[in-house]
């Protein structure tokens, strides 16, 4: 195991990996999402090409000779995450419908041959570390529109024909050619874009009796996946890798989707880097209808969840196919970041409390281990006092986080014991303010010994 990986510990010991440096991945936390591509014309979710079937000729002339973002301003999105206190994105250089953002060499379906008539990638890329965030990319395993992905019959707009007709459409594919071609491609965005600390693959879907019949799935043996790690690792040794490709212990992070997990993320019984990828409303790609929007002071919640379980939120926002983040993902990217302008040191740097720190009711506890701070995210706030087990000796300070307030310990025999604390059980009690602190969720910073 190399000295990098030695270093991404915490306080529950050594994280496996795969061999990427996750060292700052675990301090960051909070990352952003995109989604963009052909799909953001259709406006009504990324999988609309597989959704109504549509076929690559009536998909290609309807979008992908009208895709003109002309108000396209990389800049302004990065200064958006920046301002919501992410630390670092993952953008799509190649959703499943194949097309690319970015000039590739060993295809025509890109961005340059649009109306767009440019690279979309790079100028994004040098905004967001412009302003701070390392850069990551998603990069999709399955090409709806290369003319060699073997087509099956279960993702893609030809799923639903009868075998004889989707063998007849096969003719002459192969899987192999296939595979060579996303390692020309991975190579391109791994040597020519700048340091990448990311590589974001997605997804397989093998079938368990026959890996190697590739019209009844697709895993490791059709990616070429050992190859593709490979590649990767070389390209850049350093580079973090997700756990998609169909081959177990190559991963660095474990990806949870849409789902918050109820404790740590687990492997064998031992605690993994991890993180969540989750959506604003019901699509990762632009949905003008799209009805299911969260709120700042929920998706806020869901971070302090991520977090206090050990993990990060990567948290997505599809652009419109002109170019711009609409005003329903700025309105909760602004709501945020009013929250992490001053709570984010509750958030950076931090990861699960030690276990022997119980969790309050109504609470979520981070711990930064370096700086010995416990925080406490009060997600109810309570009538006048908060009980914290055990912590009445191990705490010299508190205040609150949003500004610097102190909230004196300790409320008496009289209250302990009302609290039903038996005697000696170092029960720490909180005198809180009686108004709420105006804040999505008020936090509680304690300075411990």
């Amino acid at each position: 195991m190399s000295t990098r990986v030695k270093k991404n510990l915490d306080a529950a010991g050594k994280y496996p990996t795969g061999g990427g440096d996750t060292e700052w991945f675990v301090q960051d936390r909070f990352g952003l999402f995109i989604h963009w591509g052909l799909y953001a014309l259709g406006a009504r979710h990324e999988w609309l090409m597989h959704r109504e079937s549509i076929p690559v000729d009536v998909y290609e002339q309807r979008y992908f000779a009208r895709f003109d973002p002309d108000l396209y301003d990389p800049q302004r999105w990065a200064r958006a995450a920046a301002q919501a206190g992410m630390k670092y994105m993952v953008a799509t250089s190649k959703h499943h419908e194949g097309f690319c953002l970015w000039d590739s060499r060993q295809t025509g379906y890109k961005a340059p041959r649009t109306p767009a008539r440019r690279d979309l990638l790079r100028p994004m890329l040098d905004a967001f570390r412009a302003e701070g965030l390392r850069t990551g990319l998603y990069y999709s395993l399955l090409d709806w529109h290369h003319p060699d992905f073997v087509i099956d019959n279960r993702f893609g707009p030809y799923r639903d024909l009868s075998d004889e007709a989707r063998a007849r459409m096969n003719a002459g594919r192969s899987m192999p050619r296939y595979a060579a071609y996303m390692r020309k491609q991975v190579t391109e965005l791994l040597t020519q874009y700048g340091p990448i600390d990311i590589m974001w693959f997605d997804f397989s879907y093998p079938a368990p009796e026959h890996p190697d019949d590739f019209t009844r799935g697709k895993g490791r043996l059709a990616w070429e996946s050992e190859k593709l790690v490979r590649l990767a690792r070389k390209l850049r040794p350093s580079i973090i890798i997700d756990d998609r490709l169909d081959l177990p212990g190559a991963g660095d992070i474990r990806t949870p989707e849409q789902f918050q997990p109820r404790a740590w993320v687990t492997e064998q019984g031992r605690r993994v880097v991890w993180e969540t990828c989750q959506t604003l409303s019901g699509s990762w790609g632009y949905h003008r209808d799209e009805a299911t929007w969260r709120t700042p002071d929920e998706l806020i919640r869901t971070l302090i969840d991520c977090v206090a379980k050990g993990g990060n939120l990567l948290l997505n926002v599809g652009p419109t196919g002109r170019g711009e983040f609409d005003a329903r993902a700025l309105a909760c990217l602004e709501g945020i970041g009013t929250w992490m302008r001053r709570h984010g040191r509750s958030i950076y740097g931090c990861t699960a409390a030690p276990d022997d720190m119980p969790t309050p009711e109504n609470c979520r506890l981070t711990y930064n281990p370096q700086t010995r701070r416990l925080y406490v995210h009060v997600l109810a706030w309570p009538f006048k006092h908060l009980h914290l087990e055990g912590l009445r000796d191990r705490v010299k300070y508190a205040q609150l986080l949003n500004d610097a307030s102190e909230i004196s310990c300790g409320a008496g025999e009289w209250y302990t014991r009302q609290a039903g604390a038996p005697a000696g059980d170092n029960l720490l009690t909180l005198n809180l303010p009686p108004i709420k602190p105006d804040v999505a969720v008020p936090v509680i910073e304690l300075f411990l010994n």
